[in-house]
């Protein structure tokens, strides 16, 4: 039975591997795409912002509307939120702006670098203000971050 219960472990590993793949390999095509649609286009940054923008309204509104119904878009859509809630939305919105500016003067990778970047100095600022622990993975991942960092500045030599 010992077998078998690690053989079905392993089973339930590979779909997950593969959703991983699969989700990492759509996030690159979406995020190389995007850089193509800024960089390629004579349509300004905002009007490119909004056209996608309502892209998200239909997707958005739709969601709403299988979960809740018609009644939720009255004025009982904002009944909860509190100010929290609003302060999330905003900074929601305007990395999302923010990420659009770099991308249209940087590049995807480094959108990226930025963004893991970001998650390594929150993830410092969590352990230092609120005693949070990180194991020997994440460090080492974090490490990996920073050296690959360096090697796309052209920075090969450590210190």
């Amino acid at each position: 039975t010992n077998s078998s219960s690690t053989s079905s472990r392993q089973g339930s590993i590979v779909p997950g591997v593969v959703a991983v793949l699969l989700a990492c390999l759509a996030s690159g095509l979406a995020g190389v795409y995007f850089e193509k649609l800024l960089k390629g286009s004579t349509v300004s940054l905002w009007a490119r912002n909004l056209q996608l923008a309502l892209y998200s309204l239909v997707v958005g509104f739709g969601g709403l509307y299988q979960s809740s119904g018609i009644e939720l878009l009255g004025p009982d859509f904002f009944k909860g939120y509190t100010t929290v809630v609003l302060a999330a939305v905003v900074n929601n919105a305007l990395g999302g702006l923010l990420i659009a500016v770099v991308i249209k003067h940087a590049d995807t990778i480094m959108k990226n670098f930025s963004t893991t970047l970001s998650i390594i100095v929150t993830t410092l600022a969590s352990m230092l203000f609120f005693g949070s622990r990180v194991n020997c993975t994440s460090a080492f991942g974090t490490a990996l971050v920073i050296y690959a960092v360096f090697l796309y500045g052209g920075m090969t030599g450590l210190p």
